[in-house]
């Protein structure tokens, strides 16, 4: 992608996440009532939406578990590997995909459809899921509060989709993905 396309994609997302759109755990704090404690409520971040779900082949789970190698080997949390599974249930169903003629988006190519003329790397590169994991982990850890963002619009920044919305549909799938391998 274009430099200077991506860092006003960037500055964009920054701007509207100082501004209070905010997707992260949220604590409402009181002061106590009467001498007595008030009980602390926290919101914890749900999938947004409806959820979709695949059953994968031993292919894709050798994907997943390559997704998750390559975010540790990046020394990322979990939700990292979180956010980048569900963009590749997405993007590509967690296939390794080569180029599909008419059927693809311009030269769009592996797990996260990374394109070579937007310089994510050679066809060869984009098409080794340790690569690609590591190209979309490193525009991920270019995103001021990722951590904090909604997965949808943290994957959107880094991708920087036709369907913004779509990776919102794959965040249970990924979660579960990651409480199943992240120790394995």
């Amino acid at each position: 992608m274009n430099t200077i396309i991506r860092k006003s994609m960037l500055s964009v997302a920054g701007l509207a996440f100082a501004g209070g759109v905010f997707a992260g755990p949220i604590a409402a704090h009181a002061a106590p009532v009467d001498g007595k404690p008030v009980a602390v409520a926290v919101q914890t971040v749900k999938a947004q939406g409806a959820q979709s779900h695949i059953d994968l082949n031993d292919e894709q789970v050798a994907n997943v578990k390559a997704i998750i190698a390559a975010t540790k080997k990046a020394g990322l949390p979990e939700r990292a590997a979180v956010i980048s599974i569900a963009t590749s249930l997405q993007e590509s169903k967690l296939e390794n995909l080569g180029h599909l003629g008419d059927m693809n988006d311009h030269d769009s190519l592996g797990l996260f459809q990374q394109r070579p003329s937007s310089g994510w790397g050679t066809p060869e590169q984009i098409t080794d899921p340790q690569y690609s994991t590591t190209a979309f982990l490193k525009g991920l850890k270019q995103v001021d509060g990722w951590q904090d963002m909604a997965l949808t619009d943290a994957a959107q920044t880094v991708q920087v989709s036709a369907y913004p919305d779509a990776y919102a549909q794959w965040e249970q799938q990924a979660t579960d993905l990651v409480a199943q391998h992240w120790n394995n």
